[in-house]
């Protein structure tokens, strides 16, 4: 698909753009798709922190939460480790 953008920027800024490659059309296809993907991570941790939000209960003391976090790591780096 080809979509033409035209965009209004001050002219010290396009100029520092344009000397960084940035207003080429595969850099700003590349500046999107992290745009997009930004996008698409923030909605997930917001719907991440409601649904942890709705549980009733105590919040978790920071002890509680250093516990899961090291479980977390123990368990990537072994599965890493399995992985060799």
């Amino acid at each position: 698909m080809s979509i033409t953008i035209q965009l209004d920027l001050p002219d010290a800024l396009a100029e520092k753009a344009r000397a960084e490659g940035l207003l080429q059309s595969p850099r700003l296809a590349a500046l999107l798709e992290e745009e997009v993907e930004r996008a698409r991570l923030a909605r997930e941790t917001i719907a991440m922190l409601d649904e942890i939000r709705s549980h009733p209960g105590e919040p978790m003391s920071l002890e509680d939460i250093q516990k899961v976090v090291d479980e977390v790591r123990a368990e990537r780096r072994a599965r890493r480790e399995a992985g060799r």
